[in-house]
C-alpha cells in the first residue's frame, strides 16, 4: 500500500495541475487537470500505484454527489416540465449506444464484455468507476472513462461555440 506521503503527492499533483488548468477557460478545467496530473503522475512510475484507504472513493462519490444535488432545486424541477422529453430520449438513445458500443469493443476488440459494457456506460467517472470495482475492473472502467471525459471535456465547448451561432442561439447570455 502506498505511504500516506505517496498519496500526498498524487493529491498535490492533481491540485498544482487542476489550478494551473484554470487559466485555460475550458469547462471543467480543475477536474481535467486533476485527472492529468494524477494520471500523468501515476504513468511516471515514480510513486506506487495509488491505493487509497477504503471508504476514500465513497467519501468522494458522496461529496461530489451533494454538490451535484444542491444545484437541484425548485426552479430545476420546473425545468424537467418541458425537459422530460429530450431528457428521456437522450437517456435511452445513450443507454442503447453504450451497449451496442461495448457489444461491438467486446466482440471486434477482444475487450473483457464487464470492461465493455461498463466503459461505454454513460455515466460519470466516478460512478461508473465504484460499479466496475464491484465486479472487479474498476481500474480498465475509470481508464475509459477518464479518455472519453478528457475528449469531450476538450472537444465539445468549441463544437458548440462553433455550431451554436449557426442555430442563433447567442451563448454569450
Amino acid at each position: 500500500m502506498p505511504t500516506f506521503a505517496s498519496l500526498l503527492l498524487y493529491l498535490l499533483g492533481g491540485t498544482a495541475l487542476g489550478l494551473l488548468m484554470l487559466i485555460t477557460g475550458i469547462p471543467a478545467a480543475p477536474l481535467a487537470g486533476a485527472i492529468l496530473g494524477a494520471g500523468l503522475l501515476s504513468i511516471s512510475g515514480f510513486l506506487e500505484i495509488a491505493e487509497w484507504p477504503p471508504g476514500t472513493k465513497t467519501a468522494l462519490g458522496i461529496g461530489v454527489g451533494t454538490v451535484i444535488g444542491t444545484g437541484i432545486n425548485r426552479e430545476t424541477l420546473g425545468q424537467l416540465q418541458t425537459l422530460w422529453k429530450p431528457a428521456l430520449l437522450i437517456t435511452i438513445t445513450l443507454v442503447v449506444t453504450g451497449i451496442l458500443i461495448g457489444f461491438l469493443a467486446s466482440k471486434l476488440l477482444g475487450v473483457d464484455p464487464v470492461v465493455a459494457f461498463l466503459g461505454a456506460a454513460p455515466g460519470g467517472t466516478i460512478g461508473m468507476s465504484l460499479v466496475g470495482a464491484e465486479f472487479g475492473v474498476g481500474a480498465a472502467v475509470a481508464a475509459l472513462h477518464a479518455v472519453r471525459l478528457m475528449t469531450v471535456l476538450l472537444l465539445i465547448p468549441s463544437i458548440v461555440r462553433v455550431l451554436a451561432p449557426a442555430t442563433g442561439i447567442d451563448i454569450n447570455e
